[in-house]
């Protein structure tokens, strides 16, 4: 059973503690669904002030994004390659911090009271699987260091799925 970790110390030291906790989930697990199901739960009730955490999967003879594994309010299934803070990602395989989303262009609003977005492409072998999509009720939510941290959390996942 997973116990939630009391942190303390730098915000440094808590990204560390949460990469070691996401591999110590998933490092001998091989079921994708499950991986990515831990990875968003633990994501979510790690950060703060955020109000959607989740994964949404490429489907390449579609060219859109699916919905996975998720924490938060029910959301968009479908997603056109392209559209949105999501799409962008994935099309272009870069993580794209939007500090407000209502100047987004083509802005998908899937909750009203999301304010701010990080979406992270999940990479393989230079393949996209998908992205790692978090919402924040606030404006500004998502520092350099967040994103830095959430791309290494990346591509600690995409190492065992």
């Amino acid at each position: 059973m997973f116990e939630p970790v009391s942190y303390q110390g730098t915000q440094k030291d808590h990204f560390d503690m949460l990469r070691k906790q996401l591999l110590s989930l998933i490092e001998e697990e091989t079921d994708r669904t499950a991986n990515l199901a831990n990875a968003s739960a633990l994501l979510h009730q790690f950060l703060e002030n955020v109000n959607w955490t989740g994964i949404y999967l490429y489907h390449e003879e579609d060219e859109e994004l699916v919905l996975g594994p998720f924490q938060g309010l029910p959301a968009c299934i479908r997603i056109p390659f392209e559209k949105g803070v999501c799409g962008t990602s994935a099309s272009e395989k870069r993580t794209v911090r939007v500090d407000d989303v209502n100047s987004f262009p083509g802005h998908i609003a899937c909750d009203a009271a999301s304010r701010s977005e990080i979406v992270v492409p999940l990479l393989k072998d230079g393949h996209l699987i998908g992205v790692l999509d978090i919402d924040s009720p606030v404006y500004n939510r998502f520092s350099e260091e967040d994103q830095q941290f959430l791309e290494q959390f990346a591509a600690a996942l995409t190492t065992h799925l």
